[in-house]
């Protein structure tokens, strides 16, 4: 045991949290996992923790054994607030919780710099977040690191490279300004109740600043209407940027022809580049 709390599959009969499908749930019961997972995310003795979705508060635990400065949890579901409350005694002054939706919740002034966000996310909000994590108005963002769990499919987009299906917007959004990589891979039977797919954790590590220069609203809009018709060439899929297209394309240093998976995340920023050039 990490600590001298119950198990967890105690504490869900103690206060009958069955996952609920509503809130994208499937808890992790294993504190041994959630213990791993704790640790990917580095050194947290000097660290502020933001959590969200602990549901009974595995890995909450995990993160407060491992030495967090501080945890702040966000948790939706009312029904869990008393066990991850037993949680708070145990770990005094460290363990925050707000009860409520991520998406409409401010964590900065419940934190203290540096942050990193560690979190088992409800799979309804996980890319949604992901995403406004990545794209904040000014870069660097309040965070550190990402050690995230989505499912396989969406940790493999982010860390997908080009002229795979599974690279696109998301890869382009998370490596042009971060560094991406999958650090544990969890069957579905790791869970209760198991998913129907396989899981996997995504440390992300920011950048000081993006890779490449790029405006963010330009590189965005190209790279959304690329993949949005991924299977034709670009001086088709990207007619709509530019009244002459295939010269802004062999500007940039890509060929018409090619198609949007090809393209390395320079060339999609050097072609943003040209279009702002070019406006």
């Amino acid at each position: 045991m990490i600590d001298d709390l119950p198990p967890l599959r105690d504490v869900i009969r103690a206060y009958e949290l069955r996952a609920k499908k509503s809130f994208g749930q499937n808890f992790l019961l294993d504190l041994n996992l959630t213990a791993r997972i704790a640790r990917a995310a580095g050194d947290l003795t000097k660290t502020d923790v933001l959590e969200i979705g602990p549901g009974p508060g595995g890995l909450t635990r995990g993160l407060l054994a491992e030495g967090a400065r501080k945890v702040l949890a966000i948790e939706k579901d009312v029904r869990c607030l008393p066990a991850l409350k037993e949680i708070a005694t145990a770990y005094p002054g460290r363990l925050q919780i707000i009860s409520g939706d991520a998406l409409d919740v401010d964590p900065l002034e419940h934190l203290t710099s540096p942050v990193k966000v560690v979190a088992n996310l409800p799979y309804n909000v996980g890319t949604e977040l992901l995403i406004r994590w990545m794209t904040p108005t000014n870069w660097p963002p309040f965070w550190e690191s990402l050690t995230l769990m989505f499912q396989r499919e969406v940790a493999e987009r982010i860390v997908a490279r080009p002229g795979s299906k599974a690279y696109g917007r998301l890869a382009i959004m998370v490596q042009w300004r971060a560094d991406a990589r999958i650090v544990l891979n969890l069957p579905p039977e790791a869970f209760t109740p198991p998913p129907k797919v396989s899981s996997a954790v995504v440390h992300i590590t920011r950048l000081p600043a993006p890779r490449y220069p790029a405006d963010p609203r330009i590189l965005e809009r190209v790279v959304a209407a690329g993949f949005n018709q991924r299977r034709k060439m670009l001086r088709a899929s990207l007619r709509g940027q530019h009244s002459n297209i295939e010269a802004v394309l062999e500007k940039a240093g890509i060929r018409p022809t090619a198609r949007a998976e090809e393209i390395e995340l320079e060339a999609w920023c050097s072609l943003a580049r040209v279009l702002q050039a070019a406006a």
